[in-house]
């Protein structure tokens, strides 16, 4: 079995986001780290915080990133086999360099929130991003530039992401719309991510991500940069940090973890969006997301009966 973790970008979390992780035991130092800068416990954040809060920037990409984290822990509390591939979509790439081990838990949530602050100083108050699919790339790219957008995320089955103001992403669904789209519309997440109205946060991150200490990454992490393995992290921060006010290109990653020969997929979410996508670019790999499941311990034994048995007992 060749396993690949996906992590998952903002958006999906909702009230519920750690139901399945706040009482498990592995997950609780991460839980306990992103404390601080949320200001509660994520579950009660979670619970508790008024929506706008839980689909803030700043909030938005610290629960995403500290679900992903929390879930690695508690399913590989002795360390993912190290064959394994980890990517992540968007903000969702901070978690898989730290499940990868290049930074500590701790190291990556304080990554995250100068990741979050560089974007809202150089973003809009208005921003926003939008979703779009049935439309060829480059009736999409058209109406971007009609709009003043610009493609934030390429995804398969021609499904795209668009940025920019509120203003011109709704103008740009409804022209899209008009032009034959199957569906397009707003998502929950208020920042233009991945496209030229965030170049100026690229120089302010990538000097937070210079000063952090890195480590050679213990398992197979793959950046969207290029859709590559990462054997020398110092040499992909430059990337990391680009990727802010760049296209990144989700489909050429699942391209490329089909080509490494992946055959089980797991989505740490949280939901399952990258789980649906993997799926379709994946047909013959078996795929789920922790979402799926009730418990974990239904995630760790459906992992167990897909890894090794020298090394089940990393997800026991």
């Amino acid at each position: 079995m060749s396993l690949a973790l996906l992590c998952s970008g903002q958006g999906r979390q909702d009230r519920g986001t750690f139901a399945l992780l706040a009482d498990e035991p592995a997950a609780r130092p991460i839980l306990d780290a992103a404390t601080g800068p949320l200001g509660a416990h994520p579950a009660d954040f979670c619970r508790t915080a008024p929506e706008e809060a839980l689909h803030a920037n700043r909030e938005g990409q610290l629960l995403c990133v500290t679900r992903a984290l929390a879930a690695a822990a508690a399913l590989f509390p002795d360390g993912a086999p190290p064959d394994t591939i980890v990517a992540g979509y968007s903000v969702g790439e901070m978690a898989a360099w730290g499940i990868a081990g290049v930074w500590t838990p701790a190291d990556t949530l304080e990554l995250v929130e100068q990741r979050a602050k560089a974007m809202d100083l150089a973003g809009g108050p208005d921003d926003q991003l939008a979703h779009v699919r049935g439309l060829a790339r480059e009736t999409v790219e058209r109406l971007a530039r009609r709009f003043d957008c610009a493609i934030a995320i390429v995804n398969p089955g021609r499904l795209f992401i668009v940025g920019g103001t509120r203003a011109a992403t709704e103008a740009f669904c409804a022209a899209a719309l008009d032009a034959g789209a199957a569906r397009a519309g707003p998502m929950s997440v208020r920042v233009a991510s991945h496209t030229p109205r965030l170049a100026g946060a690229v120089a302010p991150f990538a000097a937070a991500l210079a000063a952090a200490p890195t480590k050679a990454p213990t398992l197979r992490l793959m950046t969207a940069s290029g859709a590559t393995l990462v054997a020398r992290p110092g040499q992909a921060l430059a990337g990391l940090a680009a990727q802010l006010a760049e296209t990144i290109d989700w489909a050429a990653v699942l391209e490329a973890l089909a080509e490494r020969g992946v055959t089980t997929v797991l989505e740490l979410g949280p939901g399952r969006a990258l789980a649906d996508m993997a799926a379709a670019a994946l047909p013959t790999a078996e795929v789920r997301a922790v979402d799926d499941f009730h418990s974990l311990t239904g995630a760790r034994a459906w992992l167990k009966d897909r890894l090794d048995p020298c090394t089940a007992s990393a997800g026991q």
